[in-house]
Order: structure tokens, then sequence, then C-alpha cells
């Protein structure tokens, strides 16, 4: 058993834990995110808000995958929700997407899609 299995094996019963939490708190831990991103966009005078709002549709995603990590949306097979960040498949394509924000945009540091 190499190191990686061992800190799954540890760490697999804190996970659920950590879910179950989040899970309870979900409302909570949305509203702090907010007023996180309200306070930082204040303190930077508006200069980074696209960013500030990137990012904490990103945190919110990752906070739904935690929170809702068995449950899937019919028909997407166990994959993430459109618009939760990373990279999907175009359907048909056989080559992979350039990563998009939360509205579904493309990122703004996404390289240009290949043709």
């Amino acid at each position: 058993m190499g190191l990686r299995d061992n800190v799954k094996a540890k760490l697999g019963p804190a996970k659920g834990k950590v879910s179950d939490l989040a899970q309870r708190h979900e409302g909570k831990i949305h509203h702090g995110l907010d007023k996180a991103a309200q306070a930082v966009d204040k303190r930077t005078k508006g200069k980074y808000s696209d960013r500030i709002q990137s990012g904490t549709g990103r945190a919110k995603g990752a906070m739904d995958r935690l929170t809702h990590h068995g449950d899937t949306a019919p028909g997407t097979g166990g994959t993430a929700a459109p618009g939760a960040g990373g990279t999907t498949t175009p359907p048909g394509t056989g080559r992979t997407a350039p990563p998009r924000d939360a509205g579904g945009a493309p990122h703004p540091e996404a390289p240009p899609p290949t043709s």
C-alpha cells in the first residue's frame, strides 16, 4: 500500500464529516462567501470585481459539489453541473472545451479554443 492509499484511507472518514457539516451550514457558508467578496471588492475599489465574482462562483460550486457529493443531476452520468468550473467535453466533438466561469462564459485566462 503506497503513501497515496494511506492518505486516502485516513482522510475518507473526514471527508464525510466535512460534507455533513457543510451540508448543515450551507446557507451560512454561502452568506460568508458573499460577505467576504463584497469586503474585498470594496477594499480594491472594484478593480477586480470580475475576478472576485468568478472566484466566489467557483467557491460556491465547490461547496455544492462537496455538500451534494452523492447526488447527480438526471442524465449527467455523475458529472458536475454546467458552469461549475473545470473543463467539459462538448457533445460529439471528442475534445475538451476551455474552462468556463460560474456564468458559463469562457474563463478570461483560458487559452483560445483550438479547431
